[in-house]
């Protein structure tokens, strides 16, 4: 598990002769000695953290440290999961697929290019079926047409063994 980026001073590390603190209900206690915010964390059993070390006098809280960092931590993974910004989703033809079938994957590759997601279209040929391959090529080319109002084909059309395949981006 990575840590968090910046060092947090906590109790007996904070190096300021005077904090602005904060209790644990969020309460403003003013600016006070360091020594009797400690007195203060230490009584209610709790932890004076550095909440924002570039003020003057820097700002402390009182607070049970071990639940902030895990709550940060926490932040951390959601924000990075929503960097990424986008998924691969797929959806899977089969060279004879029919023309509902066709319909309703089509609104599935709409739906997924709406929400910003990359769509990779595949063909799966099974047994005699490599003898298909141009209808394999010939649906992809009619999905990249029918979805070029709003989508750009950002792999072209390939085939890896029995499989043929292109991923959709959206515009």
């Amino acid at each position: 598990m990575k840590h968090i980026a910046k060092r947090v001073n906590v109790n007996r590390r904070i190096r300021a002769k005077e904090v602005r603190l904060i209790s644990a209900d969020g309460d403003q206690l003013g600016v006070v000695p360091l020594r009797e915010a400690l007195g203060i964390a230490e009584e209610s059993g709790l932890d004076l953290v550095e909440v924002a070390p570039q003020d003057n006098p820097p700002v402390c809280r009182i607070m049970d440290y071990g639940r902030y960092k895990y709550q940060q931590s926490k932040k951390t993974q959601e924000s990075r999961k929503r960097s990424s910004g986008y998924q691969i989703k797929e959806i899977k033809f089969r060279p004879m697929t029919g023309e509902h079938d066709f319909q309703v994957k089509l609104r599935k590759i709409k739906r997924f290019l709406e929400n910003r997601d990359k769509v990779k279209v595949s063909i799966m040929f099974r047994g005699r079926e490599l003898a298909y391959t141009e209808r394999g090529s010939e649906l992809l080319k009619r999905i990249a047409d029918e979805t070029s109002d709003f989508a750009s084909v950002e792999q072209d059309a390939r085939r890896e063994g029995r499989q043929m395949f292109m991923i959709l981006a959206h515009r």
